[in-house]
């Protein structure tokens, strides 16, 4: 049996006549039937079993699109919400989950309070967007624990630092922890919270299958996903193995014939600013399922052609990761 699952940011899922943070980003009626044909296409092309998804503010009309693609099980576990003085005009976003197999249980995930004090962070706390930790009833008698999330995004464009594989934690924290103490990044400090507290609660939910899909906001090898993954984020002493992998490094793709002196394939980007591509979209799983990651693929071609996205399609890519229980 193979699953396949994967993370799509929807990139504004607003159903006219509502607008989203401001009055006059709405789409017109035609606009939505080209944007959600163009999401049932995509959703068709990456055959999954399990999607989450990112910027979602009309949850009925998303619940309504996936049933029709043959999803008979969708969650949420917050409603976006309506400016008090616009009830046509969104100021918050959600993540959603659907899922062919049964959701037996879906909830929320709650702030690590002692996660708050380790990054400096004072006053009241609240996930930019509310994560989701569902469990799913695969056919083989199995739950599998699935965790869709949206971290908080650096709007702000303050400077943050771009690491390398080389780079050490120690490195890393050196580097961002006078950022912390003096505040002067506020979305990291936020984005760092939401992750250790996603660590916390992964750990907490004890040793069994596990998937985390996810826009990160956050790039490849940066501190987010040592907080997210890494215990010796948290105690350089600690002797824990890692709490999640990404999935991208599980899968090898057989190369026949290859050239001596071909070079190992440059991971794709999933965003793009400024028209430099980052790798903000992730599938993260649980030790027990690294060996049976059998393909990850990235559904990019629309930025292939316009690297800036558009409202009419997303401005991220879509990630895949198959898993096989046989």
């Amino acid at each position: 049996m193979k699953i396949r699952v994967g993370t799509f940011n929807l990139f504004q899922f607003v159903e006219p006549p509502y607008a989203w943070y401001n009055k006059k980003d709405k789409f017109a009626q035609e606009q939505w039937l080209e944007k959600t044909a163009w999401i049932k296409q995509q959703i068709v092309k990456m055959d999954c079993d399990i999607v989450g998804f990112q910027e979602v503010f009309s949850q009925t009309a998303l619940k309504a699109l996936v049933l029709e693609l043959g999803f008979g099980y969708f969650g949420v576990v917050d409603s976006a919400k309506l400016s008090e003085s616009n009830r046509f005009k969104y100021i918050t976003t959600t993540v959603a989950i659907a899922s062919k197999y049964p959701i037996v249980s879906i909830e929320s995930v709650a702030p690590h309070l002692a996660s708050l004090e380790m990054h400096c962070f004072s006053g009241d706390f609240a996930f930019s967007r509310l994560p989701i930790k569902a469990k799913v009833q695969l056919p083989n008698s199995k739950e599998l624990l699935v965790y869709v999330c949206h971290l908080k995004s650096n709007r702000e464009n303050a400077f943050e630092y771009k690491f390398c594989a080389e780079d050490t934690i120690a490195y890393k924290k050196e580097l961002i922890e006078k950022e912390l103490e003096d505040k002067s990044s506020a979305s990291l400090q936020q984005r760092l919270c939401e992750a250790a507290s996603l660590f916390y609660d992964v750990r907490a939910s004890g040793k069994r299958p596990t998937v985390l899909l996810c826009d990160l906001n956050d790039k490849e090898f940066s501190l987010t996903i040592d907080a997210l993954t890494n215990p010796d984020y948290y105690d350089k002493q600690s002797q824990e193995p890692a709490l999640l992998f990404d999935a991208s490094y599980e899968y090898k793709e057989e190369v026949y014939n290859p050239h001596p002196e071909a070079k190992a394939p440059k991971r794709g980007s999933t965003s793009y600013f400024l028209g430099k591509g980052n790798v903000l979209d992730y599938i993260f799983v649980s030790d027990d399922l690294r060996g049976k990651v059998t393909n990850y693929t990235l559904f990019d071609a629309h930025l292939q052609k316009n690297r800036d996205g558009s409202l009419l399609q997303s401005d991220h890519a879509q990630v895949v990761c198959e898993l096989s229980f046989e």
